[in-house]
């Protein structure tokens, strides 16, 4: 498997200092962040849709596998630190839409990055382009969206030379394995691609792997373009507990964006000690519902179990 930094070909800003976690407030129990802690983030809709920010710890039931697990810690909306990595597609397919992308996230960036958040910007071809690293800076943030631009295939290869594509999934699972996996905090993906590959050396299968691994949230915002790539964007997106939009005329991508910060600022954060301490590897499946309400809960569906050391 080829790593991050060996597939980039061009970083355009250096990497600023993490930020510091900042502790949680407005919560009853303060979220801990523990090896054998499974934390799990949430939102929680009503039947017409409407966000549901007024819930306790004891509002909510949690099972892995089927078996109920005990609530430990909770934490209502955003104080926990969050890192968003934007991954852009930038590739000939979707070049029309890249001054509309600009805009429209640097709007959403300037209003949920705070200082304890970070958020970085990567764009994806027959490439990827590491345009800024982690940085709390929005002012870094909007630069590099200023400099984001269509990477279009021109001509064939030399003979020998791999043809050119688009590395959705690689971009994904590497950004996924190596920039995110061990950061702690609130961590979301927002993906902006019509969800065609066809250069990747992972499959789509590691890629839902990897970022299911990392513990992040994905948002998938599909372009429809013929290609039929949006399915792959929502297998994405919702195991992990976020979704896919279709952005076009009926849907605008401001209008995406401002749902995905509602979201991101609605949230409950759930922490469990489970009771299957086996460290295999295994997938557990977990179901997150509200007691005694007819609310819609949107959760991951799962995580991986750590590996026991040296296995």
């Amino acid at each position: 498997m080829r790593t991050f930094w060996g597939i980039i070909l061009l970083s355009v800003a250096s990497a600023a200092p993490p930020p510091q976690n900042a502790p949680a407030s407005g919560s009853d129990t303060p979220f801990k962040v523990d090896v054998d802690v499974v934390n799990v983030l949430c939102t929680v809709y009503d039947k017409r849709g409407a966000l549901v920010q007024d819930l306790n710890r004891a509002d909510f039931e949690i099972r892995e596998d089927g078996q109920r697990q005990e609530v430990r810690y909770f934490a209502r909306d955003t104080d926990l630190p969050l890192t968003v990595a934007l991954l852009v597609d930038v590739s000939g397919s979707v070049r029309a839409w890249i001054d509309t992308e600009k805009d429209a996230a640097g709007k959403f960036l300037q209003a949920v990055i705070r200082p304890s958040d970070q958020a970085m910007l990567v764009g994806f071809s027959s490439t990827m382009i590491l345009w800024q690293d982690m940085t709390p800076s929005v002012e870094r943030l909007n630069l590099a969206l200023a400099r984001l631009r269509p990477i279009p295939f021109h001509g064939l290869p030399l003979d020998g030379m791999p043809m050119p594509g688009t590395l959705l999934y690689d971009a994904v699972g590497a950004v996924a394995r190596e920039k995110l996996a061990n950061i702690a905090g609130r961590k979301v993906v927002v993906v902006i691609s019509d969800g065609l590959d066809n250069g990747s050396v992972s499959h789509a299968e590691e890629a839902v792997a990897a970022v299911q691994s990392s513990n992040a949230i994905v948002y998938g915002i599909c372009y429809e373009t013929g290609f039929s790539g949006c399915s792959f964007l929502k297998g994405l997106a919702e195991p992990t507990g976020g979704r896919m939009f279709e952005a076009g005329k009926k849907v605008p991508l401001s209008q995406i964006f401002q749902s995905i910060e509602q979201e991101l600022r609605s949230q409950y954060a759930l922490g469990y000690v489970p009771t299957n301490r086996a460290r295999d590897g295994s997938f557990r499946k977990v179901q997150v519902r509200v007691k005694g309400h007819r609310l819609r809960v949107q959760a991951r569906k799962g995580y991986f179990a750590a590996h026991e050391a040296g296995s």
